[in-house]
């Protein structure tokens, strides 16, 4: 690893799929596009133009049943759900990657529909477009992890509808099960769940925490799972009154070892969006007032900031470059 064979300290080796930090920055960061990555970008900006032989193209060098992030950005694109379609019903032999581009952008289209309010702000009208738009996701879902059983992302996928369908512990922990007999180390699987542990959901205080504790303790030295202790304690602190609630030295401690066992570890690798796993240390850090492994975080992203989870913030920009100043 980069760590054996350079040493600390010593300067990476350059990235020849990095896209250049933009010039124009404002309190020294910038908002990380396209998981800062020139391939991911040519796939964004294939399915900003609607084209599906471009997307496909652009998708050759990752694996969208297994890359969460890429399948993200990708899905993420506003207007994907007007074209999608044609690709499902026109072009069989890519039947299973359409449909699993078409259920994972009807799903997150649904949470538009929904936003982010508590349920009981939420209208009769919304809830209505909500489920019409799960329910296809569901079936397109189920569909293409049927014709790619080795794939992990539709269940990551179906584990968002479930929760927002309220279908239920059972469905919900089968979907669970199925995913991680695919990967049991998959980070976003476990960070799936431990939304779905709140109790603003289907938990009870303090069950996402050990969730998360358990699975981090399987995971090998520089394994990016360490990121779910970083979002465990954030959606603690979310679910909090005391919005000073994570500053104990216990959790300061276990912020700092989760850090260095996994994003801070010289076995890390850095993959397309890297950056986002420390955005999720840099906010539970800065949460909890740890100063040790907080400036190192921050001293790695150069500037680069992610809207998640940032955005559980009122404003996320704004607390991001406090929290950067602070540490």
């Amino acid at each position: 690893m980069f760590g054996k064979l350079f040493g600390r300290g010593a300067q990476r080796p350059a990235d020849p799929h990095a896209l250049p930090v933009p010039r124009t920055q404002k309190d020294g960061m910038y908002t990380l596009r396209a998981l800062g990555d020139a391939r991911v970008l040519a796939l964004v900006e294939a399915a900003e133009a609607g084209d599906w032989r471009a997307v496909r193209a652009a998708s050759a060098p990752f694996d969208l049943g297994r890359d969460h992030q890429v399948l993200a950005e990708l899905t993420d694109v506003d207007g994907v759900q007007d074209w999608i379609g044609r690709a499902v019903e026109e072009d069989k032999e890519h039947r299973a990657t359409a449909l699993l581009i078409s259920g994972a952008r009807h799903v997150l289209w649904g949470w538009e529909a929904r936003t982010s309010a508590r349920a009981v702000n939420v209208t009769r009208d919304q809830w209505r477009v909500f489920h019409e738009r799960l329910e296809i996701a569901e079936e397109q879902l189920l569909e293409a992890a049927e014709l790619r059983p080795e794939w992990i992302t539709p269940w990551r996928r179906l584990l968002t509808s479930g929760r927002g369908m309220s279908l239920g512990t059972a469905v919900n922990e089968t979907r669970l099960d199925a995913a991680l007999r695919r990967d049991p180390l998959d980070l976003e699987i476990h960070l799936e769940w431990v939304s779905y542990l709140q109790p603003r959901w289907s938990g009870e205080p303090g069950q996402a925490l050990a969730f998360a504790r358990e699975a981090f303790a399987r995971a090998p030295e520089g394994h990016r799972l360490g990121c779910v202790i970083a979002m465990a304690h954030i959606e603690d602190w979310v679910e909090s009154e005391r919005k000073n609630c994570l500053t104990t030295p216990e959790i300061q401690d276990e912020l700092l070892e989760a850090a260095e066992r996994s994003v801070l570890h010289p076995a890390y690798v850095r993959r397309p969006g890297w950056q986002q796993d420390f955005n999720m240390f840099a906010m539970a850090l800065s949460l909890a007032a740890e100063r040790i492994a907080l400036p190192r975080v921050f001293q790695e992203l150069s500037g680069a900031y992610t809207s998640w989870p940032w955005r559980y913030m009122a404003q996320p920009e704004k607390m991001y470059a406090r929290a950067r100043r602070n540490a």
